[in-house]
């Protein structure tokens, strides 16, 4: 079977359908957590200069990630490629801010540590045997 014919399988719609749910929740709590710091700006407290370039980069790479799950089920090996090592990445980026004591205000580890669940189980589903064995193909 090509690439092509492995993408319209029953399973590969049911994982797509799913990473792409995931990196949207991803995208959406990143989106809303910009959204406080805005809000939340005139507090230094909460609103530390780590916390608006880590959430920056956070939208960023979501975004990201958001396009690149949608190009993967479309069958693009290089978003497929960019959306593993992403995943990858980023749950290692949340390990680090939440093992350095007091970098980040605790709700912001809080935060990650959401966003960390869900990349978890899109990193499982990226990785996973199945979409693997349906970009080794070809």
């Amino acid at each position: 079977m090509t690439v092509e014919e492995n993408l319209y399988q029953p399973r590969s719609r049911t994982v797509f359908r799913a990473t792409k749910l995931l990196v949207g929740c991803y995208l959406g709590i990143s989106v809303l957590t910009l959204v406080a710091i805005v809000l939340l700006r005139g507090d230094a407290a909460l609103v530390t200069d780590a916390v608006w370039v880590r959430v920056v980069i956070v939208v960023a790479s979501a975004l990201l990630m958001f396009v690149s799950a949608v190009r993967t089920a479309r069958g693009s090996r290089r978003a497929y490629r960019r959306l593993r090592i992403l995943s990858g990445v980023m749950l290692v980026a949340i390990a680090v801010i939440l093992a350095v004591p007091g970098a980040f205000p605790l709700w912001l580890k809080i935060e990650q540590g959401v966003c960390g669940l869900v990349l978890l189980g899109v990193a499982a589903l990226v990785n996973g045997k199945h979409l693997r064995a349906v970009f080794a193909v070809g």
